[in-house]
């Protein structure tokens, strides 16, 4: 059947129907690694990368997109291939710089945005950014900034599309009402975290990314791992953390894993299955560590879950509804 490509939201642009995500590449996945997960991604037909100028974390900030550049730069046709994403808005400090003005907080400003994408065009080693996002949202920068730096980008040809990751509805509509009021695009398209046991996204986030033609990019679509057979981990994972996630789930991740049987998928397989049976989600993003994992979520294109069985679903994991008819009368 092969993995499909799908219109980002009203754009034109065409994206296979998952990212790879590569917040694990120079963390938990070797340099050598991440080039042989990007390799097998291409032959499998996934051609949409995500990325941020932060990932690296404690290893070296930017450290991902480096791998990501030094990929690139091997040659035969890989950039041509790839519809490349990434973010700004945390810092990127490395290791043993000075601290650089406007760019030690968790933030956006004009400034910020031009130069932090001048680091990500280095560090990937490309001249231009197809999907350029705000990893969260800024509420005390004025549109007016923001939008002039973007569209000075675009006109360069630094990037293609804006996105947003982590807004509310009314962060969304903001944005693209200030957008038009100027004559601009505005967003292309918003990613944040959805899955089965997280649909806050359901109440106002989709709806509005719906109503203004965003294409929608889930994170997290195993729920931190709590959906990938959670109840056979639990003498393997310590995290306290992780593990009080799973006690407090119990009992549904057991009627979960239950139900994942006996449709004879991988829990992984069915939860991401789920949300490429949402009208609304263009792409989830997937973040292999091994080649293994790149696999496994693959197999999730191929699953057709039937009427009643994501009527099941829905009763193990109830969302919250549409805002307003959920809650008023």
């Amino acid at each position: 059947m092969g993995i499909k490509t799908k219109r980002l939201g009203r754009n034109g642009l065409l994206v296979s129907e998952l990212c790879l995500g590569t917040m694990n590449f120079g963390w938990h996945t070797s340099e050598a690694d991440a080039f042989a997960i990007m390799d097998r991604a291409l032959e499998l037909g996934i051609n949409f990368f995500d990325t941020a100028d932060v990932y690296g974390w404690t290893v070296e900030p930017g450290r991902t997109e480096e791998i990501i550049g030094n990929w690139f730069a091997l040659g035969e046709g890989r950039r041509e291939a790839v519809v490349l994403a990434t973010k700004v808005f945390n810092p990127v400090k490395r290791h043993g710089s000075r601290p650089e003005a406007n760019s030690d907080s968790r933030s956006l400003s004009a400034y910020k945005v031009r130069k932090h994408c001048l680091g990500s065009l280095q560090r990937l080693r490309t001249e231009h950014i197809e999907l350029y996002q705000m990893h969260h949202v800024d509420r005390d920068c004025p549109w007016d900034e923001l939008w002039q730096a973007f569209d000075a980008l675009i006109q360069q040809g630094s990037i293609g599309y804006v996105g947003s990751s982590n807004f509310a509805g009314w962060d969304l509509a903001t944005a693209c009402q200030e957008a038009s009021r100027r004559g601009l695009p505005g967003l292309a398209s918003e990613q944040s975290v959805y899955n089965l046991l997280t649909r806050n996204v359901e109440s106002e986030v989709l709806p509005a990314a719906r109503h203004y033609g965003l294409g929608f990019i889930p994170w997290s679509p195993l729920g931190g791992g709590l959906l990938s057979g959670a109840l056979g981990k639990e003498g393997v994972r310590r995290d306290d953390d992780w593990l009080k996630a799973v006690g407090q789930h119990r009992d549904r991740l057991e009627r979960y894993e239950a139900l994942c049987r006996e449709l004879g998928e991988a829990p992984a397989t069915v939860a991401l299955a789920w949300l490429l049976h949402q009208p609304d989600v263009t792409a989830p993003i997937i973040g292999p560590r091994t080649l293994a994992q790149l696999e496994s979520a693959v197999r999730a294109t191929e699953v057709v879950l039937e009427s009643e069985v994501l009527g099941r679903l829905d009763e193990l994991f109830p969302g919250p509804g549409e805002a307003p008819d959920s809650y008023a009368w």
